[in-house]
């Protein structure tokens, strides 16, 4: 049976090793939900606008470490940014232009297939 939106990884995932296994399912239940075309809110999805239009990173939280997923909602997929261990408030600036970079070449990718 085929379940919405593919994923699409540009960089990153989720193991375990780092990832807890706690940490891995409620992961992939997350990116779950957003396949099936369910709007996730506050506080397990925060909009990114700096990013980009459409993009958002999940929040994931395991045994005293801090994961997020940074991801853009696209017509035909869930766009996989970046994965990362959060170690301040505010998301580091190379993790905001990186994906920036990732998320403009994978609009021009799909654009000409």
């Amino acid at each position: 049976m085929t379940r919405g939106k593919p994923l699409v990884w540009l960089h990153g995932d989720i193991k375990s090793s780092p990832f807890s296994r706690t940490a891995r399912l409620e992961a992939g239940f997350l990116l779950r939900r957003l396949q099936d075309g369910e709007h996730i809110d506050m506080p397990a999805s925060r909009p990114m606008p700096g990013i980009g239009r459409n993009c958002h990173e999940l929040r994931i939280d395991d045994s005293g470490l801090t994961w997020r997923i940074v991801y853009h909602l696209s017509s035909d997929a869930i766009v996989i940014l970046d994965v990362f261990q959060k170690k301040s408030r505010a998301t580091p600036k190379q993790v905001i232009e990186i994906s920036r970079r990732r998320l403009r070449a994978y609009q021009a990718a799909s654009r000409e297939d």
